[in-house]
């Protein structure tokens, strides 16, 4: 057993943490938090806008403190952005506060699941393959290196990696505090 006071999801684009983190807080009774849409609110402003005027930098700077200021408390199931886990302090952070699950998605997946989403500002490139595959080269390890627990969600709709999850999850992860 593996105690932690929230749970982390982690992965790319794509891997659905957003979808699978909603119905896993609500079945552990979790606050859901998606880090990028806490920055959009906190910034009144969208990603794609925050890396056009202000750079990438300036976004992760914001995704940094919306990390920190997440995982402080407890009780959370939060889903970070795909590149969350390139910041050395939010590894650290992560690892320090939370169960992590890594999702993981292959490219060929992604391009299926992203194939109308025009949100995203890494992936306005021409060539979306080569930018995801690029991704995970650059990520995957952070990803593995990060998890507690890791599923492959390419064949799996939102509701199985859910009952996979709980499962697992039931096996080896509990809130400090919670009843055994």
């Amino acid at each position: 057993m593996n105690p932690a006071p929230n749970l982390v999801l982690v992965g790319p684009t794509g891997a659905g943490k957003t979808s699978i983190g909603r119905r896993l807080a609500e079945r552990f009774g979790l606050t859901f938090v998606d880090v990028d849409q806490h920055v959009e609110q906190a910034a009144g402003n969208s990603i794609a806008r925050m890396f056009e005027t202000l750079g990438e930098a300036a976004f992760r700077e914001r995704e940094r403190e919306a990390l920190t200021e997440l995982l402080g408390g407890e009780g959370r199931l939060v889903s970070t952005g795909a590149g969350a886990v390139l910041d050395p302090t939010n590894r650290a952070l992560i690892r320090s506060r939370g169960y992590v699950v890594h999702l993981h998605v292959g490219v060929a997946e992604q391009l299926h699941r992203l194939a109308r989403d025009t949100s995203r500002p890494l992936l306005r490139a021409d060539d979306r393959a080569t930018t995801l595959h690029a991704m995970a080269q650059a990520r995957t390890p952070l990803y593995r290196e990060l998890a507690d627990l890791s599923i492959d969600t390419d064949s799996l709709t939102s509701a199985d990696a859910t009952g996979q999850l709980v499962l697992a999850l039931a096996r080896n992860w509990q809130r400090p505090g919670a009843a055994a």
